[in-house]
């Protein structure tokens, strides 16, 4: 028995040259946290000015860093540990991928509608006053935009993009469902949680942020593109919150269209911390899954578990005698073992 070999195939997939799925997350979950502690160092160290500016570029620098974050992270962790280029992990740009981005986006800006038309109707929203902002109007929701395109980009490459592919292809040894099935639970439990720290967040609003993640999840596995979740995240948000006034997460920003009161019972509206801790949030997402099931099967005419979420397309630029000579030493391995 070789204990050194039996460790090389344990950390290391020989077949597709790269670690495997385990080690892969933690070496880029560890670059996260380095990159990530780099740049808020750095960014504190420099500062901003100001108080409305100030104000409003903090909002931006925050959409902003996380974008920079994720590429400084996925471009060079997708490359030489997933094997991947950053178009691999759902970024595919085509025209088809902008046809499922604008449902998406109108998606997104439906469902948060369909929440304040019910909600108001009800009587459990009373709108308060209109084109609220800290200061300029203009400059304050121009902010907010920058921002939610930013966190829909970025948590979606990192949750959906990475996370969820990585899981459902490390457990395809359980088969296809299976492993598909639970990467979305775990990367949807970890996207719930990830919001458990916000302001006023309870059990009910992380566990609906979870189904969220599951929702999200969907128009991944069905088209292998991070396009529909994209484009409901980003109006999702804005929507929710720099147009109707909602929480967003349990967050208040400094513009919106609409400041509006929720007056009804908190397990229907969600309260301070926005539509995804109570029924009509619940019942939003409810909706978003048939509705991109719907779109999907439209668009394909069927509705499945997309190819690319379980079997990769791995960069390809390995020279062939080194491939050549890495199969031998693990064949070697194989037979020395025995």
């Amino acid at each position: 028995m070789d204990p050194l070999g039996a460790f090389r195939r344990t950390v290391w997939a020989s077949d597709e040259r790269r670690p495997r799925m385990p080690v892969r997350l933690l070496l880029t979950g560890v670059v996260f946290v380095f990159v990530s502690v780099a740049l808020a160092t750095a960014v504190r160290v420099v500062g901003i000015g100001g108080s409305e500016a100030g104000a409003y570029a903090a909002i931006v620098r925050i959409g902003l860093s996380g974008l920079v974050v994720t590429a400084i992270v996925l471009v060079p962790c997708g490359r030489f540990l997933d094997r991947r280029r950053l178009r691999d992990f759902g970024l595919r740009l085509d025209r088809d991928w902008w046809v499922d981005c604008a449902f998406g986006l109108a998606l997104g800006a439906g469902l948060q509608a369909a929440v304040f038309g019910v909600g108001w109707l009800a009587g459990w929203f009373r709108v308060t006053a209109a084109f609220v902002s800290d200061g300029s109007f203009a400059v304050g929701f121009a902010s907010v935009l920058v921002l939610f395109l930013s966190v829909g980009i970025y948590e979606e490459l990192v949750a959906r993009g990475w996370l969820l592919t990585n899981l459902a292809e490390g457990l395809r040894f359980a088969g296809e469902t299976i492993a598909v099935a639970v990467a979305v639970a775990v990367s949807a439990g970890v996207f719930g949680v990830a919001h458990a720290v916000n302001p006023g967040a309870t059990t009910l609003s992380t566990g609906i942020i979870s189904l969220a993640g599951v929702f999200l999840a969907l128009g991944y596995v069905l088209t292998g593109e991070l396009a529909i979740p994209i484009g409901v995240h980003v109006t999702w948000n804005l929507f929710q919150g720099a147009v109707f006034g909602f929480g967003v997460s349990g967050l208040s920003l400094p513009a919106t269209v609409l400041e509006t009161e929720p007056t009804g019972p908190k397990l229907l509206t969600g309260g301070s911390f926005g539509p995804e801790a109570g029924v009509l949030g619940l019942a939003a997402i409810v909706v978003g899954c048939g509705a991109t099931v719907g779109w999907v099967w439209w668009r394909t005419g069927s509705v499945g578990i997309h190819p690319r979420v379980t079997a990769p397309e791995l960069v390809t630029d390995v020279d062939p005698e080194q491939a050549a000579a890495g199969d031998a030493g693990a064949e070697t391995a194989t037979v020395d073992d025995a």
